[in-house]
């Protein structure tokens, strides 16, 4: 059965991975996916608030009752997020519970904001653990030799944290961080980080990140 999402992204990177990647891939289960950034007063994108958010899916959700509406935002810098200090409160807290607290917590509120519009069956939210760049590190050899870096410390990386979607929040630690640094900080996201997540693509992703894996499965995309 064919569904279309419309999909609230954080930024640029993310919508360019949704149109150019994520959505031909989705097509092939028959999700359609409609990528578009949150809104932020004057331009769109960045700066992640709940409030902002939360009307912006509102509107999806009340524009058509057969459509259902998702979200994809980083969890390193999300600001003003239901339970976010109660999840950073929390040591230990494994990369799928911390995406799943944020989410069902994102889930309620709005249940509570729009209770006549089914948030529980339409409402599909992704939160990245921790950032985009992590899908990233889903195959370290394509991700080196696309950008002409040495595999070590990726590999190093990946043996330390377990897994790309475990690296972790520290500053000097997240995803994209790590890369600009082995690039001498000439990293641009839309365009080194789109063409590495082509290359490496959708299945590879979703063997290496069972948060991003568990969310396709929701949206439909089971393989």
């Amino acid at each position: 059965m064919n569904s279309e999402v419309y999909l609230v992204v954080e930024g640029a990177t993310e919508q360019l991975f949704v149109e150019r990647i994520l959505a031909p891939y989705c097509a092939m289960y028959g999700v359609y996916l409609h990528p578009t950034q949150v809104p932020k007063k004057g331009e769109k994108g960045g700066d992640v608030r709940f409030a902002r958010v939360k009307t912006c899916v509102g509107n999806f959700l009340k524009q058509r009752s057969d459509t259902r509406v998702g979200t994809f935002f980083d969890y390193y810098g999300l600001k003003d997020w239901p339970s976010l200090d109660d999840v950073r409160a929390v040591q230990g807290l494994s990369t799928a519970e911390v995406a799943k607290r944020l989410n069902d917590s994102a889930a309620a509120e709005l249940s509570r904001e729009f209770p006549e519009l089914n948030v529980a069956d339409r409402f599909v939210p992704f939160m990245a653990v921790h950032e985009f760049e992590a899908l990233l590190f889903s195959d370290a050899s394509i991700l080196a030799s696309s950008l002409s870096i040495d595999v070590a410390p990726i590999d190093e990386t990946l043996r330390v944290y377990g897994s790309p979607e475990a690296i972790n929040t520290r500053p000097d630690k997240i995803p994209s961080r790590q890369i600009a640094n082995w690039l001498d900080g000439r990293y641009i996201k839309t365009v080194q980080g789109i063409a590495v997540a082509d290359k490496i693509g959708i299945d590879k992703m979703r063997s290496a990140c069972p948060n991003f894996d568990d969310w396709l499965n929701r949206l439909g995309c089971v393989r």
